[in-house]
């Protein structure tokens, strides 16, 4: 069974699951990649989600540049989230780059926005999540990412699609 039929069969499993903690739903890839999605949420159509995670063994061998090819490969194909996302920051040294929404969703009094980190170390990473950060108030806070079954789908798939291989 692929990952995408898995997931399908997961969130039937998890219709009308709510929860402030998350479960964590593990997918894996024939190429040896593993998913985590965090579900905090789920129905017939929709669901929210905490955090997306891959861990891509096949990077950690690799050197930086397949890391910012990586970044601008999802930036190119992630096209449909509420913002578009773009490469922020680059660590050649740490072996990370940082991905967020370009531009961030404004409104009168709070900022929100999608953050992507993808790392080499310790075993090729990659993290999605969404914040909000409130006007006069410091730091921010994670928020749920909303979506359908079939965006999570096509966003999971275009996450192991654009990963780097051996």
């Amino acid at each position: 069974m692929t990952f995408k039929q898995t997931l399908s069969d997961e969130l039937k499993q998890l219709a009308g699951f709510q929860s402030d903690q998350p479960r964590t739903v593990a997918l894996s890839t024939d190429g040896g990649i593993e998913i985590f999605v965090d579900f905090t949420a789920v129905d017939s159509m929709s669901c929210s989600v905490r955090e997306i995670r891959l861990d891509v063994p096949s990077i950690d061998s690799q050197d930086f540049d397949t890391l910012k090819a990586w970044a601008e490969r999802l930036s190119d194909r992630i096209t449909y989230l509420m913002e578009n996302i773009g490469p922020l920051e680059f660590d050649p040294d740490g072996k990370k780059v940082l991905i967020r929404s370009t531009p961030p969703d404004k409104s009168d009094d709070e900022t929100r926005f999608y953050e992507v980190l993808l790392q080499t170390n310790p075993s090729g990473s990659f993290s999605l999540r969404r914040f909000k950060s409130s006007n006069g108030q410091p730091g921010r806070q994670p928020v749920d990412i909303q979506v359908t079954h079939e965006v999570l789908s096509k966003l999971v798939s275009d996450l192991v699609d654009t990963a780097p291989v051996a």
